[in-house]
Parts: structure tokens; sequence; C-alpha cells
């Protein structure tokens, strides 16, 4: 496949995204948030949980105080967001920032994430946050496997770290997400 094919068969994704109604999710949400980002063959895709409230607003992921600070620690990894394909494991935003339920997981990933990790194809996937550790791993602890580079169950190689929302609740949290994103650059040039 081209990466003119790619990219058309991307931006048709986006669009179903947008129309979804698929799972309950559906229901309360003001946008779908497909993704964002390089999509032309990008090294790194991030993986998140959820829209929140202000990607719900935008339409856009990672564009909150979460989003800002992840931002800031890519540049601080010598990393360009620019460079990166953003997206979360669901792409509408759960009731009150709820953790998603096993089938709205099961919903968008069969239908969309799976077939964006397919069609843009990148080196790495770092899944912030426990969710998406969870969903390609299968491990729960983000304690015991962060900064760690895995191989998630459908053979990518995946790299979990904390999720910048975390650093709100915690903020000990950011010293590790720094050092983990910080080593990212390094594992892309020996892959």
């Amino acid at each position: 496949m081209t990466e003119t094919e790619s990219r058309s068969r991307i931006l048709a994704m986006d669009v179903k995204i947008r129309r979804c109604t698929l799972c309950k999710l559906s229901e309360s949400r003001k946008n779908a948030v497909p993704g964002d980002g390089k999509i032309d063959r990008p090294q790194l895709m991030i993986v998140g949980e959820a829209p929140g409230r202000n990607e719900d607003i935008q339409g856009k992921p990672f564009v909150g105080a979460g989003g800002k600070l992840l931002g800031t620690i890519l540049e601080l990894s010598g990393l360009e967001r620019s460079q990166v394909y953003i997206t979360n494991i669901v792409k509408c935003r759960p009731p009150n920032n709820r953790r998603p339920e096993g089938d709205e997981v099961e919903t968008c990933t069969s239908n969309y994430l799976e077939k964006q990790i397919e069609l843009i194809n990148p080196k790495l996937i770092c899944a912030l946050g426990a969710t998406a550790m969870e969903y390609f791993t299968g491990e729960k602890v983000m304690g015991e496997f962060h900064g760690k580079l895995m191989t998630a169950k459908n053979g990518r190689r995946v790299f979990p770290t904390y999720h910048p929302a975390s650093i709100f609740r915690n903020r000990s949290i950011r010293a590790l997400l720094e050092s983990d994103l910080k080593r990212i650059p390094k594992i892309l040039k020996e892959m």
C-alpha cells in the first residue's frame, strides 16, 4: 500500500470514528476523537486511555492540561509532537472520565485502533497509562512495567509509561515519566 493510499484510508477512518455509534460512549460525547499527528510513517505512536473534557470539546487528543504536559516532556526528550501520531484506546470520552469498560475497549480497538496501527505502522507504540498498557500487554501494574520495552499481543513493540494526567494526582510520577520518555529516541535508533 502506498503512502497516499494509507493516508486516504486513515482519513476515511477518521470520518467513521467521528460518526460512530457502536457503543454507549457515543451517546454522551460532544466529539469523537480519532487521533492526530504524523500519519506518513511515524516512528512512534502514542496511545492513551480516552479523551478528556477538553478533547471531547475540541475533537483532538491530548489538548488539555495533560496534553500540554505531554508536549513539554516530549520536547525535553528530543521528540516533537508533530513527528508522532497520538490517539487513545477509546475514541469517545467516558462519562465523568471513568475508566472505559471492557465492551467499550473491545468495540473501539477492534473497529478502529488496530486498523489505525496497521495503517500507520509505527516502529514503536508508547502506551500511556494502565488502560493502554493492559490492552497491549495484559499487564496491570504500571509501577512494575513502566519504562520496559515489551512485545504487545499484536506482536508490536510497546513501551508503557505513566499517563501525563496521573501527575496531577501524584507529582512524584513526573520524574518517572520524563525518564521513560527520554529513553524513546535511543530505543527507536536501536530498533
